[in-house]
């Protein structure tokens, strides 16, 4: 069973968080074909045969690994190692500008599509891109709240059980 802990995070985002802690265990999205295909069509990008899909994994794995990296301060040459697999040139389309990404290999185009990303928006609003503050939560956010006060991945899970916990330890040590 595939579960998808976030939706609507940017694409960078999404794929770091392809890996999450699921009733204390780690759970990856990226293990199978068919979590990768799901990946895939939730960033509208198509998905080949099943030879492709495993170049692309092959792919999409180390970038994940390069973004976690920079976000929890590893450095980024990782990062700028799956950028260096690819490019955008500006073109013109039917008389309007317009950019083209152009990569190494058709199995880059995904990857190197998330590291762009996440270099976007690093570059846009970095203060607001923030891990979970739930202590079991390894998910990653962009705090798009009009105050910047998003505390959890999602209210829902994380910040739901970080309310019950409080209410429970309140109650404990009252009564």
């Amino acid at each position: 069973m595939r579960v998808r802990p976030l939706r609507g995070e940017p694409v960078a985002l999404d794929l770091v968080n392809t890996v999450w802690v699921e009733h204390g265990a780690r759970a990856d999205q990226l293990d199978d074909l068919d979590g990768v295909r799901a990946w895939l069509s939730d960033h509208a990008m198509a998905a080949g045969p099943d030879s492709d899909l495993e170049a692309v994994r092959d792919r999409l794995v180390p970038a994940r690994e390069a973004v976690r990296d920079a976000l929890e301060g590893r450095g980024h040459t990782g990062l700028n190692d799956v950028l260096g697999h690819g490019a955008v040139r500006p073109v013109m389309r039917d008389g309007e500008p317009g950019e083209l990404v152009v990569v190494d290999e058709p199995a880059w185009l995904p990857a190197w599509t998330a590291a762009a990303a996440f270099v976007r928006m690093m570059g846009e609003r970095p203060s607001r891109v923030r891990r979970c503050a739930h202590p079991d939560c390894i998910l990653w956010f962009l705090d798009v709240s009009k105050n910047g006060s998003r505390r959890w991945c999602s209210m829902e899970g994380c910040g739901n059980r970080a309310k019950v916990g409080r209410f429970n330890q309140r109650h404990r040590t009252t009564g």
